[in-house]
């Protein structure tokens, strides 16, 4: 039976692979909190749509590492339409009523899980 952790971050990743705007903007909480190389902060769900439609992006979940009950870090294949093929990077997703509230993409699989276990320990002692 699939979590609703995984749930929420399978439906982030079909919405998104599909490049279907509303269904991604219902994907995650408004405000969501992303990180990328072009900056990092909250935005809305019309804005996390709207990065959708601009980046074009497909993200092929690869492996899934479990954090917490709220936080996953999946690795994934990107590609964008204009690359020749997949890069490897790792999203840390943060997940609250069924909608993922934070997308926080590393480089790597080693920078991402560090930045969740972070995050964990940080959200254990509020």
């Amino acid at each position: 039976m699939e979590s609703t952790l995984e749930a929420a971050i399978n439906e982030w990743h079909e919405s998104v692979n599909d490049g279907d705007l509303r269904r991604s903007a219902g994907a995650v909480g408004d405000p969501v909190v992303v990180l990328g190389p072009k900056g990092a902060g909250p935005i809305t769900s019309e804005q996390f749509a709207d990065w959708v439609h601009r980046s074009g992006i497909t993200l092929d979940p690869r492996s899934w590492h479990p954090v917490s009950d709220r936080l996953m870090v999946v690795e994934e294949d990107a590609t964008w339409p204009e690359s020749k093929g997949p890069t490897r990077v790792a999203t840390v997703f943060r997940v609250a009523e069924g909608r993922v509230t934070a997308a926080l993409r590393l480089p790597d699989l080693k920078s991402a899980l560090e930045l969740a276990y972070l995050c964990r320990e940080m959200a254990a002692t509020e």
